[in-house]
């Protein structure tokens, strides 16, 4: 903004202060900027100008101040203007014409001026205001009394003047205010100063008078303005019409490290605020304040918002400001409904009354009960005789309190607690006690149920059943819910008639104290499930109240369960959307109204035409049932239902009742009843079934078994008991049959299961030879039904996997059959896989003395059912559970459902002290892999002494994946030698590259011996692979080459599954007939097979099998890949280790290939060497990204992998997949597994942890990227480079990470991967940088990740609203390639260093990644990030030197690609001794399709020394600037003169063979200020370039000394060729117009254009559409000239009929971009994406800005003009946060940049501890400023500093520039580095 002020010509108008203004805006508020006054600055009648630079605030609304300082402060401003000079037509006048002062006028010194864009309209306006004081004694005051106004635009404030005895009991006081015109007024703020004998004031109310608004406000107040009245406030917030309370922080103590709660009231609802403005009044002694943040909750709208402020509001801190404007993150808002309350908890006044414990409570009223409330208990809290208030308790909305429940933990050593009473302020309520809360004392009770009103006892007889071993000796709880609440579970502890409680028939009586909670409507009771004989058989349980009669008790019998079955008529319309409810009646009472919600068949849609629905409920014994009512609730779209019958199934009583309906329940229907009554047609007798169950042992050697064997069946109907088999003394003998007639069994269920589902069958592993081999059990019911349930294991702990229980599913009799007419038997795998394996990991931790002897047990819980996992036998080691070991178990089960939690535990026998780390489990039913960690001792000794533990699984860590069972045959060829001994794997493929996870066809070494053999066909079931889709494209079978004779002759692969419709299977047959051996055929030990045949077999409705075959017709081909691996060059970078690459296309993967056999060289990965493989696979399709990795064998192992290349043979299509990494378990990061892509963008991350203590974390760090639509990268991990463990506390970490290009960040997910407390941190910063974007975000984070600090969290959402965003440059990425020469001593190991130039700018020196060396005839590709300067011109490429081998033969450089590709040439040497040239540094132009994109030349360089004592001895130097780059340092030695830069003399300098710049623009030319003269008065220098015949002179005419002058010894010279632009001549203009690209875009009507330049405007431009123009996606140019309007800032756009005829319809024309140049000054781009509207006159059209221009070449060279440049350098106030180095600094402006200048001043110590230092340095004009570089040289011990900001200010136009750091250039502290690079934040 230009901010023109004038001064008055009033006497004494100037004044010394120091003068702010804040603009008010429709877009916000700028911060208060200064106004930086030369001395000579508001001087009486002067104008002045300003240049501010700040946000856009929008049209302008208001603006103000100073700061009353300096001699003579007083200041009689005349008027204000401000220009917004992007948009100059935005211009806004301010009167004023009032003093700004303490003493003159109204003493006012801050004044809101209201602007318009009119400078005849000034806006001013009278109030005036009414002042009512009450009638009351004592009502009028002598104080101060002030005044402020609020309006829609703006507010004013105003001392009433109080002096002529103003504001007295009963009188009404009038003033007249001057003010802006403030619309609408909303509140006024009233109060006083409280001066005076009698300061305390009682106002009735305000009424203001607006005159020129011709309204009239009324402000009713009526309370007393008083410290000693009312509620003590002076000064008050009163709404229009609305009585009002307070504001002020008042009762805060704002302590270090404090949080301060503090209840403020408004009368205007604001939630939720935008923002809020916090500061301090400077009074008292210490007023520094550092803020870390406000939370503000608004108990009204429940929303909670967060606005962080982390800094100092101290006038000598920071800077200096003590009045903040904060802004809410809004990632961190929360919307919550409570309401406060105060509670106070009285302690008893006994001995050892207090407690350490925690203490937690809750509270029920009528509308329910409150979450579990959890109090700190600080040390001093619960002591004895104490009261503890706690404020700020917040409930939700509960009604009438009824009780509170308070409880204990009584883990703590000093638990016990005598609690006298409770009291909850809000309305009050009293909750007394008076007991203990001990397990030692009283009743050992630590639960107390406390009632608000009158106390409770109830009298409770539980009464165990009769039933053989119906006790239990668990822990029994009981719950009694009535219709105002419930008691809670209260443990059943003393018994008051029996010491052994709940035995076998025995009635237990309790005593349980409760409030008032209404009549008594259930009951609910259980246990914990612990001791030997925990079940429990419950007859019911009574309740009376104490005090009442026995005949007034309430019997609760235990429930029995009814199955009610409903049968819906097929009738049309039968069916019902309604609620169907039912109640039966029985001879021992009847239930209660029962709705009918969720059937046990869950059918989802209930009470269908023609269908069955079956309910289950459970309600007490109601006896035999006499009848039931039945009816709905008549809701929903169709009510009317048609109930064709009801049974109801009593398994319990074995009876069976029959109620027959057939009738309408409906509204409209025959009576128009929609409840009945039924009565029972007939009751059946359950019939009791005789099941006869037969079990067949294998006929395998040992199959036999002399354990005891248990078996439970399962129907659909329910279950049986656990049966024990045992009749003689050889059952289960090899290959026996047993027959059990087992009638006597089932005599006590006596039900009828229904069709089979399971069946359960285990031993006890008792005896000595328990191993069994199960073949089958058939089960044949008394219906004749036969069930098989197939087997074919072991039931062993030492064979198959180790369990010795197995749940088995019935098979059809069709598929048994199948196999007994091929005469082969238990191939039955597919259709008996119904149960689920689990495989269970289980990591005991790395900690000393980790590892257990005892005997382990698990039990997973599922949400349907537990099994307990026998831990016996572990996969793969004898001796379980070592330090740091995983061991593997597998477990079957049938449905557990989804896993819920994991016991584990041990029984503490041998030396039982364990640390276990996690279990993972792997289920593949629910298709998860589940991480349970645990992080913790199981040891009586350690930790909490626990040595069971519940583990719940945690979800980051959960995989999702949907499993399908397989059944795999695997055929080997009948030839010599076909077998193996070979562990084989195998990995299916289905489409679009989905495949499934490698698995292993062998659990052991027993099995790979017995499989595989000559000419053997082995069937395989694997159920741990994961659903590829309908079709298998291919599988990958191969095998590990291990065992004796791992050589294979594979014959073919079956691979069967079952149908997803019907019942059936389909086997896809896989042809093979090849060998997977080493030594034989092509020597892989892997093959792809795609499939041949289809054979599909369904079974159909009359039992039968059909068989069809179908010849799989398009499947993939086989394609073949090179692949080129380059190991880096350096020192220890080749391998021995075995090598494994896995390639991974949009069609699949190869799977992981071993690199075995290198093409090209013996001696596979050495140092520097390119290794060629051919990998044979199915065709991938697009490859993207490749995983490699070695297994750490053999001594080198550590591996640098520099890049892959990967060549498809049958596409030729290449691609390059970057490494540059170490694989090794000691380098970087420690990881020998690494993935890498090739269609991804990078992302620059930077981390700064906290400070504080514990702040550092060793867990793994990730981010994870989210754009628009939740689209997300994967987790970005951030793993730490080499030799550093742990994000260190106030460390810095910066990493580069390739992802997903998510569009627009919206979100950053941050978190890591600890659970343990080791892993907490405290994150300061975070920064993500998007280089291809040119973006970069800043995330103020302050939080801990953490599971135990803060609010528990380990990953944290940011919002990128709450990130500070900077412009950083835009970079492209290119691949690079670096062709050595093919000569001797061609490579080198230097440092290499590349510079591009293009036609839009050029980068900074890049140092080239040298992974290794430049060897001989190599090429060597990166990538590289480069600024977006294309098309490119040249490049420089310069060595240093360094290294053993410093001279280089560079051949070429090419491919920097994007699009397009460029070649550069040298062929020749970089060296100081060979070669012809002997330099160090050359320059290349690009070539594009064979054509240079700059020539050669020669430039003469010609010196003119001045004629004032002025030569030199110093050495000169010279940078040529042009159009396509710069010339690099010239030293300019080789004169015509001997002694060179002689006084008047003209030195000439000649340089053959350059890379012409084109047009020149700037030279910078210095000296080394070294011999005896060194200072130098140049007068110009002339550049002619040969090829242009053209000469270029840069005028200078000025010193270059240290001790004349400005003391500069580097001048920049602009060239004075260029004409200046005549800006009042005529000028072209192309237009060119990008019409979007849909199908309704185009136009056939006229266009109109204005441009509306900063001198002038056009007129209208018609862009006639002759020749179709205006197309769908088509860009039309015209030309026009025109006056010139100096810089385009926006255009006007039209769209008008050809002949101005009337528009009949309504019509667009849809414009996606304009493009205005002006060859002088260059383009200038406006985006668009409009459509506009056709009209017949040019009134309509829209108006659009420029959003970008590019300043034309000849332009940029016009503005380079010497501008005196001050820049100020704050150091951070932080310990040792000065320097004593060197600094310098380099400036970046859109026109160029400043060169390295250094930052000094004589005799001064500079850059020290919280200091401001200033420096005045000349350049030639840089433009906009984009970025500056500031480093140090680290020359001094203390070198190391803290640099808070730069600012930058252009002394010629004022414009000031901010740079901020806030961070160390120290190499000890944060990142290391001693250079940054800072963006501009605006």
């Amino acid at each position: 903004y230009e901010v023109v002020t004038i001064t008055g010509d009033e006497r004494g108008a100037g004044t010394d202060a120091n003068v702010f203004v804040t603009l008010f805006g429709d877009y916000g508020i700028t911060p208060k900027v200064h106004l930086a006054s030369r001395r000579t600055a508001f001087e009486r009648g002067k104008t002045d100008v300003f240049r501010i630079r700040t946000h856009n605030a929008g049209p302008l609304k208001k603006i103000i101040e100073h700061d009353n300082t300096g001699l003579n402060p007083s200041w009689f401003l005349d008027r204000v203007v401000v220009t917004d000079v992007i948009r100059p037509h935005l211009r806004f006048y301010f009167a004023c014409n009032n003093w700004l002062s303490k003493v003159e006028g109204d003493g006012l010194y801050v004044r809101d001026l209201l602007g318009t864009m009119d400078p005849m309209d000034i806006p001013k306006n009278k109030l005036v205001v009414s002042v009512f004081t009450g009638d009351v004694k004592g009502s009028g005051t002598d104080a101060d009394v002030f005044f402020n106004v609020f309006g829609e635009f703006g507010d004013t404030e105003r001392r009433l003047d109080s002096t002529k005895n103003n504001f007295e009991s009963g009188t009404e006081d009038k003033f007249t205010i001057e003010a802006p015109n403030l619309g609408k007024i909303r509140k006024i703020t009233i109060g006083h100063n409280n001066k005076g004998s009698s300061a305390g004031w009682f106002a009735d109310k305000v009424i203001i008078d607006d005159l020129g608004n011709k309204l009239v406000y009324e402000f009713p107040i009526n309370r007393w303005f008083a410290l000693d009245e009312d509620d003590g406030k002076i000064q008050r917030d009163i709404l229009v019409g609305g009585s009002q309370p307070t504001v002020f922080l008042e009762g805060g103590k704002f302590e270090r490290s404090l949080t301060d709660i503090i209840n403020v009231e408004i009368a205007a609802l604001l939630s939720p605020l935008s923002r809020v403005t916090i500061g301090h009044d400077n009074t008292g002694l210490s007023t520094g304040w550092y803020c870390e943040k406000v939370v503000v909750y608004c108990p009204f709208t429940g929303i909670e918002q967060t606005f962080p402020c982390s800094k100092w509001l101290d006038e000598k801190e920071g800077d200096g400001l003590i009045e903040r404007e904060l802004y809410e993150m809004v990632s961190l808002r929360q919307k919550r409904q409570k309401h406060p309350w105060s509670l106070w908890i009285w302690t008893s006044d006994l001995p050892g009354a207090g407690t350490d414990a925690e203490i937690s409570f809750q509270v029920y009223g009528e509308k329910g009960k409150s979450d579990e409330i959890r109090l700190d208990n600080k040390t001093d809290n619960f002591e004895q005789g104490q009261v503890d208030r706690f404020m700020q308790v917040e409930l939700p909305d509960l009604g009438k309190l009824t009780k509170l429940r308070i409880w204990h933990e009584k883990r703590n050593p000093f638990a016990g607690w005598h609690l006298s009473k409770k009291t909850l302020t809000k309305e009050k309520y009293t909750f007394p006690c008076e007991r203990w809360l001990d397990t030692n004392e009283d009743d050992n009770e630590v639960v107390r149920e406390l009632p608000a009103t009158g106390e409770l006892i109830y009298r409770v007889t539980v009464c165990t059943g009769t039933v053989s071993g119906s006790g239990t000796d668990a822990s029994v709880f009981l719950n009694l819910i009535g219709d105002q609440g419930d008691t809670g579970d209260r443990d059943l502890i003393n018994c008051k008639n029996n010491v052994n409680k709940f035995e076998k028939g025995s009635l237990d009586e309790f005593i349980i104290e409760a409030v008032a909670i209404g009549q008594i409507r259930r009951v609910r009771i259980g246990h914990d499930g612990k001791g030997g004989g925990c079940a429990w058989y419950l007859d019911k349980v009574i309740v009376r109240e104490e005090g009442q009669a026995e005949s007034d008790a309430v019997e609760f019998p235990c429930n029995t369960t009814y199955h009610i079955a409903v049968k819906t008529g097929d009738i049309p319309g039968g069916s019902s959307d309604s609620d169907v409810f039912v109640k039966l009646y029985g001879e021992k009472g009847d239930t209660s109204r029962m709705m009918l919600v969720v059937s046990a068949n869950n059918l989802g849609n209930y009470f269908e035409t023609g269908r069955v629905d079956i309910f289950t409920v459970e309600t007490f014994d109601i006896g035999q049932i006499n009848r039931l009512m039945i009816g709905h609730t008549n809701k929903g779209m169709r009510a009317g239902w048609f109930l064709d019958s009801v049974q109801i199934l009593v398994p319990v009583h074995g009876k069976n009742y029959m109620f027959p309906s057939h009738r309408w329940l409906d509204e409209d229907e025959a009576d128009g009843k929609t409840t009945v009554e039924l009565y029972p047609s007939e009751i059946l007798d359950v019939e009791e079934i005789t099941y006869e169950i037969t079990v067949v042992s294998g006929d395998i050697v040992f199959g036999g078994t002399n354990a005891k064997v248990f078996i439970q069946i399962y129907g659909d109907k329910g279950k049986t008991e656990v049966i024990t088999l045992e009749s003689r003394s050889n059952n289960f003998e090899r290959n026996a049959t047993e027959i059990f007639k087992q009638e006597d069994v089932f005599i006590m269920t006596a039900v009828d299961l229904g069709p089979l589902k399971k069946l359960r069958i285990r031993h006890d592993n008792s005896q000595s030879h328990s191993s069994w081999y199960l073949d089958r059990v058939e089960i044949v019911d008394t219906k004749e039904d036969i069930y098989y349930f197939p087997c074919n294991r072991w039931l062993a702990v030492d064979e198959d996997d180790g369990q010795i229980a197995r749940e088995l599913v019935p098979v059809d009799e069709a598929f048994m059959r199948k196999d007994e007419d091929n005469g082969t038997s238990g191939t039955l795998g597919l259709e008996q896989k119904m149960s689920t394996t689990y495989t269970v990991k289980i990591k005991t931790g790395e900690k000393k003395h980790a590892g257990t002897d005892a005997n382990v047990f698990a039990i997973l819980f599922g949400e349907n059912d537990d099994t307990i996992i026998n831990l016996k036998a572990c996969k793969h080691y004898k001796n379980k559970f070592e330090q740091g070991m995983i061991n593997e178990f597998t477990v079957e089960a049938v449905d557990l459902g989804d896993l819920v939690k994991v016991q584990i535990g041990h029984d503490n026998s041998g030396s039982p002290g364990w640390f276990l780390d996690w279990i993972d489990i792997d289920a593949p039913s629910q298709g998860q892999r589940m991480r349970f960690p645990c992080g913790r001792w199981l040891d009586k000794g350690e930790d909490d002494g626990a040595t069971v533990r519940d583990l719940y699984p945690a979800d980051i860590q959960t995989e999702f994946y949907t499993p399908v069972p397989y059944e795999i045959k695997v055929y080997t060829s009948d030839i010599f030698g076909a077998g193996t001994d070979a562990d084989v794997f195998i990995v299916l493929y289905g489409r679009k590259g989905v495949c499934s996870q490698q698995k292993h066809l062998c659990v052991n070494k027993r099995e790979r011996r017995l499989y595989f053999e000559r000419g053997a066909e082995d069937m395989f079931i694997v159920e741990q692979l994961e659903d590829i889709g309908d079709v298998i494209e291919k599988i990958r079978i191969g095998h590990d080459n291990s065992g004796t004779n791992p050589g294979w002759h594979l014959d073919r692969v079956e691979i069967r599954r079952q149908l997803r419709k019907g019942k059936g299977s389909e086997t896809t047959i896989f042809p093979c007939e090849r060998w997977l051996a080493k030594s034989e055929d092509d020597g892989e030990t892997v093959r792809e097979l795609v499939p041949s045949d289809i054979i599909t077999q369904k079974l159909l409705r009359d039992g039968t099998l059909k068989s069809t075959e179908t010849e799989v017709e398009d499947a993939l081909e086989a394609h073949t890949y090179t692949v080129s691996v380059r190991t880096g060059d350096m020192y220890g970078a080749g391998t021995d280790a075995n090598v494994f690459l896995t390639i991974y296309g949009d069609l699949g993967d190869t799977g992981e290939r071993k690199l075995a056999k290198s093409e090209n060289n013996k001696n596979k990965f050495e140092r520097g060497e390119v290794d060629k493989f051919t990998i044979e696979a199915v065709d991938l399709g697009q490859l993207f990204k490749i995983r490699v990795r070695h297994d750490n064998s053999m001594i080198g192992a550590d591996w640098y992998l520099d890049q892959v290349e990967v060549l498809d043979v049958e596409t030729e299509e290449v691609y390059m997949f970057l490494c540059e990494r170490w694989l090794s378990t000691k380098k970087e990061d420690k990881r020998i597994d690494r993935t890498f892509y090739n269609k991804v963008i990078p992302y620059h991350f930077t981390l700064s942890t906290g400070i504080d203590r514990d702040a550092s974390t060793t867990a793994r760090v990730y981010v994870i990227i989210i754009g628009p639509n939740d689209v997300e990268t994967d987790r970005l991990w951030l793993d730490l480079p080499e030799g550093k463990k742990s994000f260190t506390a106030d460390s810095m970490e910066h990493f580069v990470c390739y992802g997903t290009d998510v569009g627009e960040i919206k979100r950053v997910e941050l978190g890591h991967n600890g659970v343990t407390p080791e892993s907490c941190w405290l994150v300061d910063e975070l920064s993500v940088a998007v280089p291809t974007k040119g973006i970069k975000y800043i995330f103020p984070c302050k939080c801990w990740l953490a599971k135990d600090r803060g609010d528990g969290l380990t990953a944290r959402l940011f919002n990128v609203l709450d990130s500070s965003t900077i412009n950083i440059i835009r970079k492209v990425i290119y691949s690079v390639t670096v062709v050595t020469g093919d000569t001797q001593y061609a490579g080198t190991d230097t440092n290499i260093f590349l510079t591009v130039f293009g036609a839009n700018g050029s980068t900074e020196e890049m140092l080239l990644p040298k992974n290794e060396d430049f060897e001989r005839g190599q090429e060597d590709t990166f990538t590289l990030e480069i600024d977006d300067i294309a098309p490119l011109k040249k490049i420089r490429v310069r060595i240093d030197g360094s290294g053993s081998r410093p001279d280089w033969f560079l051949d070429r450089m090419r491919n920097l690609t994007t699009e397009e590709e460029y070649m550069f040439t040298y062929e020749n040497w970089l060296s100081k001794t060979k070669g012809p040239k002997r330099i160090k540094v050359c320059e290349l132009a690009a070539v594009v399709d064979e054509e240079e994109m700059v020539e050669k030349t020669t430039y003469i360089i010609q010196v003119q020394t001045s004629d004032a004592g002025a030569g030199t001895d110093a050495n000169v130097f010279l940078i040529v600037f042009g159009e396509y780059g710069d010339t690099g340092t010239l030293p300019l030695k080789e004169s015509t003169n001997r002694n060179k830069f002689e006084r008047k003399m003209k030195d000439v300098f000649r340089f053959p063979d350059m890379l012409s710049l084109g047009e020149l623009s700037k030279i910078r030319v210095w000296h080394d200020n070294k011999g005896p003269a060194p200072g130098w008065h140049l007068e110009y220098i002339d550049v002619k370039d040969e090829a242009m015949d053209n000469t270029f002179r840069f005028p200078c005419d000025r010193w270059l000394a240290k001790n004349e002058d400005d003391g500069q010894i580097m001048r920049e010279l602009a060239c004075a060729n260029n004409d200046s632009v005549d800006l009042s001549d005529k000028t072209e203009y192309e237009i060119a117009t990008t019409t979007a690209n849909t199908d309704d875009a185009s136009t056939t009507e006229n266009v109109w254009i204005v441009l509306e330049g900063r001198k002038a405007r056009s007129k209208e431009f018609v862009m006639e559409n002759k020749k179709k123009k205006f197309l769908s996606g088509a860009t039309d140019t015209f030309e026009f000239s025109s006056k010139h309007v100096g810089e385009i800032a926006g255009v006007c756009i039209g769209h008008i009929t050809k002949d101005g005829k009337k528009v009949k319809n309504e019509a667009f024309w849809h414009v996606m971009e304009v493009v205005v140049t002006e060859k002088e000054l260059g383009n200038y781009f406006f985006h668009c994406d409009a459509q506009i509207p056709l009209a017949a006159k040019k009134d309509q059209f829209l108006t659009f800005e420029c959003y970008k221009s590019i300043e034309s070449f000849a332009s940029k060279v016009r503005n380079l003009v010497p501008v005196k440049y001050e820049i100020i350098v704050i150091t951070g106030d932080v310990k040792g946060g000065g320097t004593d180095a060197n600094v310098f600094i380099t400036i970046y402006g859109v026109n160029g940049d400043s060169g390295k200048r250094q930052l000094q001043q004589k005799f001064r110590n500079l850059f020290e501890q919280g200091r401001t230092d200033r420096f005045v340095v000349e350049m030639l004009d840089l433009g906009e400023l984009l970025r500056v570089k500031v480093e140090h040289d680290g020359a001094s011990p203390n070198s190391g500093w803290n640099l808070e900001c730069i600012e930058v200010t252009n002394t010629a136009n004022s414009v000031t520039t901010i740079f901020h750091c806030g961070k160390w250039l120290h190499t000890a502290k944060a990142d290391g580095q001693i250079q940054r690079v800072l963006y501009p934040r605006y």
